[in-house]
């Protein structure tokens, strides 16, 4: 039986991760608790709070800020939660509730590429990984069924099933941009979790291009979706329960998990199996709180790996005018991409990377330019339909390598239950150029495709200036040898037989692309190896 102070396994986060492992244990016929450090809020609420909002522009609005779980804003102050310690800003956005990060996104859920997998042995940069793209392909598909995702077939990752939701229609603006860019640019669909029809009980998308920060109609997968069926699979969940320490017995396996509730009231739980489902910097956070006499580095630390290969899409981006009317903010806000320059031989030589092609509304921006620039009356009304109806931006998704000195730690900082805040160490620029170069063709390719489109107002983003993506990987990386990861090839910590992690973290390398579907196909692959070795328990 499930209770508030024991359970076969205990989860640690309740996002979408975390949350699709809890739900395939629980049907299982497994106890499971799961332990969320911030609030529950129901979707409808999520909705009114950011129409009440009165930064529209902040896609954070709808998520309550709790001191006693703070994660990162910037908006309208930023409160400087992350303690930036590196050379490059590491500007991470992400929500500590019930269905964490999740309810914040595009829902863009892109396979990895077989090459991706095989980085160093295929181009001779970066790391492989321990496992192959056939050892989740199947999971890939398990987590597009839940998920709901449609996209188009040849995006470079091979299927043995097709995608089980159509594409959402192409907007407009992809039509023309699709259109004009052939043959030399090939633009596909996204692939995404957003229904194209009904689906699991949830509608088509209507195009309210309102996908950030929150779907209105809930037609796309997020993780509240996510948390509530583990709900309903009888896992146990309490939130406002924010974790601080990991016990361990004499041989190393962890044995109970503290939290403080928001009044700082101490609980101790216990468990057979644990499972670290936070983030990417949240739970190396805890890892390394968790200090004792036998562990003095943190818990799963003990070669000093916990934290580091900290990486994520290094962005440039582009925007411009084109010469007819595309009018977009019709439809959703990421429906297309352009993934030609994914893979390929000079992945040994630069950075390779996918081109978003954005779909978002520029009323709110273009409205902001033109009045600054003076006008008024009329001529106003003109200029805003004028821009807006051309304005298009571009941004890449550009791969990282990962490198051991990139990494989170515990900053000097303390939050409101008195526990150290995070600190990101973050240097874009690797000795080889890697990402310099790639960032160099992707500029080039910036150019083109402007001028395909006759572009005028042409602006590049500022030389040197980049923008993490919020696909953050490599801090609990897996590995086969245990002096350069922290998981293996399943999650499970090296130094902790009974402790495993999903989550974005585990992932050794960051791609071209969007991580939550690879981290949803891992969180499933890693439930049933629990299943598969506690099968008799």
């Amino acid at each position: 039986m499930n209770n508030k102070n024991s359970a076969d396994v205990v989860v640690i986060g309740a996002g979408i991760n975390g949350s699709l492992l809890a739900s395939r244990l629980a049907k299982a016929g497994k106890s499971v608790l799961m332990l969320e450090s911030g609030p529950k809020l129901e979707r409808d609420q999520l909705v009114e709070r950011y129409r009440t909002s009165a930064f529209k522009s902040d896609f954070m609005s709808p998520y309550p800020y709790s001191p006693q779980a703070p994660h990162p804003r910037y908006t309208p102050e930023p409160n400087e939660y992350l303690d930036q310690v590196g050379p490059n800003a590491f500007h991470a956005q992400y929500i500590r509730m019930f269905g964490g990060t999740s309810w914040h996104w595009a829902a863009q859920l892109w396979r990895f590429l077989p090459n991706d997998f095989r980085q160093h042995s295929q181009y001779g940069v970066g790391k492989d990984w321990p496992i192959g793209y056939d050892d989740i392909e199947d999971y890939y598909y398990q987590a597009e069924v839940i998920a709901g995702v449609g996209g188009s077939p040849n995006n470079g990752s091979p299927r043995s099933k097709p995608f089980p939701m159509e594409a959402v229609p192409a907007s407009y603006l992809q039509q023309r941009v699709t259109e004009r860019l052939a043959p030399e640019f090939s633009v596909i669909d996204d692939s995404t979790g957003r229904n194209s029809r009904s689906y699991d009980g949830r509608p088509a998308c209507c195009g309210n291009n309102n996908c950030m920060p929150i779907c209105p109609i809930d037609a796309q997968y997020h993780g509240g979706l996510a948390a509530q069926e583990a709900v309903n699979s009888g896992v146990e969940v309490i939130t406002e329960a924010v974790v601080y320490q990991l016990e361990h017995d004499d041989k190393g396996n962890i044995v109970a998990a503290n939290y403080y509730d928001w009044n700082k009231v101490s609980h101790r739980v216990t468990g057979q199996t644990f499972v670290l489902a936070s983030n990417a910097i949240e739970t190396p956070k805890l890892l390394l709180m968790s200090v004792s006499d036998k562990f003095p580095n943190g818990i799963a630390n003990s070669q000093d790996n916990v934290g580091r290969h900290l990486c994520d899409h290094p962005a440039i981006g582009i925007t411009f005018d084109v010469d007819e009317e595309v009018w977009p903010g019709r439809g959703p806000v990421s429906p297309c991409s352009i993934g030609q320059f994914r893979d390929g031989d000079f992945r040994s030589e630069h950075a390779p990377f996918r081109i978003d092609i954005s779909n978002s509304s520029k009323l709110a921006s273009v409205t902001k330019e033109v009045l600054a620039e003076g006008y008024f009356g009329k001529k106003l009304q003109d200029e805003v339909r004028f821009r807006a109806a051309r304005r298009m931006s571009l941004k890449n998704c550009l791969e990282q390598l990962p490198d051991r000195n990139n990494r989170v730690t515990l900053s000097d900082n303390k939050d409101a239950l008195g526990l150290p805040t995070p600190a990101m160490f973050w240097n874009v620029l690797d000795t080889n150029d890697y990402v310099r170069k790639g960032t160099e063709k992707t500029r080039e390719h910036y150019d083109a495709i402007a001028k395909k489109l006759g572009a005028t107002n042409i602006k590049h983003s500022t030389e040197g200036k980049f923008k993490n993506r919020q696909h953050i990987t490599g801090t609990l990386s897996m590995g086969l040898d245990p002096a350069t990861s922290v998981t293996d090839q399943w999650g499970r910590a090296h130094d902790h037989e009974n402790l495993f992690m999903v989550g974005t973290g585990v992932m050794p390398t960051v791609g071209t692309c969007n991580v939550t579907l690879t981290a949803m196909a891992l969180a499933l692959r890693t439930a049933d190896k629990i299943l598969q070795e506690t099968q008799h328990g």
